[in-house]
């Protein structure tokens, strides 16, 4: 086996089986030339022996390897959704994943990316599949990605932000969720309230209160389950929620 399939079924549980599976392997089946699929075809039926059977619902179990074959897939349906595929947008992706995974993996990943951008994709199949087996504040980190990306071309179309929106729906993430986080990408009045999820109308008491309750909510310490290396995004979050209390701390002189 390659070191291109060692390094794909290492690290993944739920994404060999169901829609992401599918997309998986139809991102290796467009480099046929330079890799087996034999493995992963291996590891997607002990996959589904394991799975087969089982009447209880899937249990929240994310490794790392998962997320980053959901963030694939998905980073595929947003930079496709304009209609067009923007070189930015493609080398946003490469760049988060060579700072996260390291030059090689990066590598490795950006290779099957290229051929999963290639088949078109249920996002509402992907995203139930998910959220089976993701906790929320995983999902969340999912979405903080994918706004990125739209961002990356310093151009966020209506297309794009409808259907990041559109997935977060999928993923079961709310609209107060949803706004934060893409409040997070923007630089407009009113977005520091928008990032703690409440209005410029919010006592000071309620402003401190929130900025506690967020902080809680977008924690590293609450992905700390999907390794080392996600632990950028999610210190990001963190890092926009505590700007967001200082700005209005600032404002009203706390």
């Amino acid at each position: 086996m390659g070191s291109f399939t060692k390094w794909l079924g290492a690290g993944l549980g739920f994404t060999l089986g169901g829609p992401i599976g599918a997309a998986i392997g139809f991102g290796i089946g467009s480099l046929v030339d330079e890799f087996s699929i034999d493995d992963l075809t291996s590891e997607q039926k002990e996959y589904q022996h394991r799975t087969e059977g089982t009447n209880s619902r899937p249990r929240i179990n994310t490794d790392s390897g998962d997320f980053e074959m959901s963030l694939l897939v998905l980073a595929s349906i947003v930079i496709k959704s304009d209609g067009k595929v923007d070189k930015r947008e493609l080398d946003y992706v490469r760049t988060q994943f060579v700072s996260m995974y390291g030059k090689e993996r990066a590598n490795s990943a950006f290779k099957l990316f290229k051929g999963i951008i290639k088949k078109e994709v249920s996002s509402r199949q992907v995203c139930i599949q998910i959220r089976e087996h993701m906790s929320h504040s995983s999902r969340l980190q999912l979405i903080h990605f994918l706004f990125g990306i739209a961002k990356a071309d310093d151009f966020v179309s209506k297309s794009e932000i409808d259907e990041v929106r559109k997935i977060a729906g999928y993923l079961y993430i709310n609209q107060h969720d949803f706004e934060s986080i893409k409040a997070m990408f923007y630089d407009a009045s009113g977005n520091a309230y928008k990032i703690l999820e409440i209005t410029k109308e919010a006592t000071d008491d309620e402003v401190k209160k929130a900025y506690r309750k967020m902080a809680k909510k977008y924690h590293p310490d609450k992905v700390q389950d999907l390794g080392e290396e996600h632990l950028m995004g999610a210190k990001e979050k963190f890092q926009s929620i505590q700007a967001a209390y200082e700005k209005i701390k600032n404002e009203r002189d706390l």
